[in-house]
């Protein structure tokens, strides 16, 4: 997958989109199956994107106390539990992750699941063979890929859900 920053052309909105290679960015901007969420326009483009280039696999960067120094992989902590890792976070961080699960949350209250049978649902609803409802439930990359192409809107939850089946 390739993500690239994308910008509205009228109004200039950035924001990410995921990508199997820049040639299906192309063909989905041709096709017109790109928008803008913030302003809905379909004259999207590339944004100017700044390289992630990453370090060398023994390095790590080291807390701030030792003056922002590259130590060896070795001297770095183990991996630290959710709650360490949020504890590093700014706390505005913290906050907008916990609304998105709350949001979330609320959404699929009133959302059924329907587990691995979520692209043949959603299909037959955008083609009229089964009627509307909020769903949720399990799709594979290409299947999302799939149903994209063919004009469905879908979008993966942000926050992961446990399916009804596999909670006691």
């Amino acid at each position: 997958m390739i993500v690239f920053d994308l910008q509205c052309e009228p109004l200039g909105h950035r924001f990410e989109g995921w990508f199997g290679s820049s040639q299906d960015f192309e063909d989905q901007r041709e096709r017109g199956l790109m928008a803008c969420p913030t302003c809905g326009s379909a004259e999207v483009a590339k944004a100017v994107m700044a390289p992630n280039i990453g370090r060398k696999g023994n390095q790590i960067v080291a807390p701030a106390a030792t003056g922002g120094e590259v130590v060896p992989k070795a001297a770095a902590p183990q991996a630290a539990a959710p709650q360490a890792v949020a504890n590093r976070m700014p706390p505005e961080v913290v906050e907008m992750f916990k609304a998105v699960a709350a949001v979330q949350a609320e959404a699929i209250k009133t959302s059924t699941w329907v587990g691995d049978k979520f692209a043949d649902d959603v299909r037959a609803m955008h083609y009229g063979e089964k009627d509307n409802a909020a769903i949720h439930g399990r799709a594979s990359l290409k299947e999302a890929r799939d149903l994209i192409e063919e004009g469905i809107q879908v979008a993966p939850v942000l926050c992961p859900v446990v399916p009804p089946e596999e909670t006691h």
